[in-house]
């Protein structure tokens, strides 16, 4: 099995850390609004990664987390007149909502920043002890050049960015591009006890510190969208490895962007789509499918058009199921034809197909034009005669490859 490592920009054998087993972490939704159809790309990438695993045999230990505290879930807040709790709360509730109709496997663990401070402020602490930060009046910063190895993720210079950034003669950082580990604490804002007074983590921690507690100090893969190579997940491995003196992830995956009618999602466009809203003119399973039927790192756009297209090629294989299984439950029980064990072999065939392109970093488009390939097979070989070995074969393959995929290939009212 081969992944593309975003760290050395090529495909690489995948060997874990610790044999038949996988440990990957994938950066969650801030949960102060409804997830958009962005955030919806990699759960289900993830998890359709997740689930080829554990096809394969592999015991997974998938981590995702939600950020709850965020200047965002603040903002909302303060509008509506309730705590910063409620607001996460109810939005990590919705959340689930819309990952259980996008049929997203639930997480071995959904860690949750708040709950984490203890172990995020004991990792500053590591780093403020080993050099690599610093506090000034409240706030601890990273000592972003004192890491040699700054930029390998994202390929970016320090000098090079370091350049087109100004400093304030007020800047406390000891250089420009030192980020910020523990903020002091605002007026309204919730807080937390630390050595360096009341306050909160900075974005970037709260992943580094979650993945070490609930993965190990080095994990297998480390997964989000393109958008997060920079700053995020550079400082990230940043932190972590300053911290725990090991490598912090073997491998980096990263799906691209989704545009919608070719422009990029934006309130201020008027295009910004929620999952919730989808939900209400599509199943689900129909975005699913949508978003499978191009390879993760390809730029995807969303458009009514190509919703209708995905809509119409999933019913297209829930048809073929659904009469698969009726003729297999009308079948007579009786040794398979030539014919048919001729058909049975194309299909097996077909499956080792999928597990290629599968292989193949996760190449789910080519994986589910072998899902149309067995349709057009069953369609040509299954009729009212077909033995009941044969036709349930062919239903339990089928079966199979929309499970690995977290597609449910049955027929309701309205997909």
């Amino acid at each position: 099995m081969k992944l593309y490592n975003t760290l050395t920009k090529q495909k690489e054998e995948f060997v874990p850390v610790h044999e038949g087993k996988v440990g990957m972490y994938v950066c969650g939704p801030t949960v102060y609004n409804y997830i958009h159809i962005g955030n919806a790309r990699p759960m289900i990438v993830f998890d359709t990664v997740r689930r080829y695993f554990e096809y394969k045999g592999y015991d997974v230990n998938y981590v995702s987390n939600f950020t709850d505290v965020d200047d965002k879930i603040i903002k909302k807040a303060i509008e509506e007149g309730v705590d910063a709790q409620e607001i996460s709360e109810r939005y990590i509730a919705e959340c689930k909502k819309d990952m259980d109709g996008m049929n997203i496997k639930p997480a071995t663990k959904n860690p949750l920043a708040t709950e984490e401070i203890c172990g995020m402020v004991d990792m500053i602490q590591t780093l403020i002890d080993k050099g690599y930060a610093y506090e000034k009046n409240g706030t601890v910063y990273f000592r972003t050049r004192k890491f040699k190895n700054y930029g390998q993720l994202s390929k970016k210079n320090l000098d090079d960015m370091r350049a087109g950034i100004r400093i304030a003669v007020s800047d406390e950082k000891e250089d420009a591009m030192d980020f910020v580990l523990w903020k002091p604490k605002k007026e309204g804002e919730p807080a937390w006890v630390s050595p360096w007074g009341e306050g909160r983590p900075g974005w970037h921690i709260e992943c580094s510190e979650m993945s070490k507690k609930y993965i190990g100090d080095t994990i297998d893969i480390h997964a989000g969208g393109e958008d997060l190579v920079f700053p995020h997940h550079e400082n990230e491995i940043a932190q972590s490895e300053c911290c725990n003196g090991v490598p912090f992830a073997k491998y980096w995956m990263h799906n691209a962007f989704l545009n919608i009618d070719n422009r990029k999602m934006s309130k201020s466009l008027g295009n910004f789509r929620t999952v919730r809203e989808i939900g209400e003119q599509y199943d689900l399973q129909v975005l699913r499918f949508f978003m499978l039927n191009a390879h993760y790192r390809s730029p995807l756009n969303f458009s009514a058009d190509l919703m209708e297209s995905a809509k119409t090629g999933l019913a297209r294989i829930c048809n073929a199921a659904d009469s698969l299984k009726h003729y297999a439950g009308a079948a007579k029980e009786a040794e398979m034809t030539a014919e048919e064990m001729t058909a049975l072999e194309e299909a097996k065939n077909l499956a080792k197909k999928f597990d290629d392109a599968m292989d193949d970093d996760f190449n789910t488009a080519d994986a589910i034009s072998v899902v149309f390939e067995l349709v057009r097979l069953a369609n040509s070989n299954v009729n009212e005669d077909g033995t009941k070995a044969f036709v349930q074969s062919l239903l339990d393959e089928l079966l199979e490859l929309g499970d690995i995929l977290g597609l449910v290939f049955e027929t309701k009212e309205e997909i």
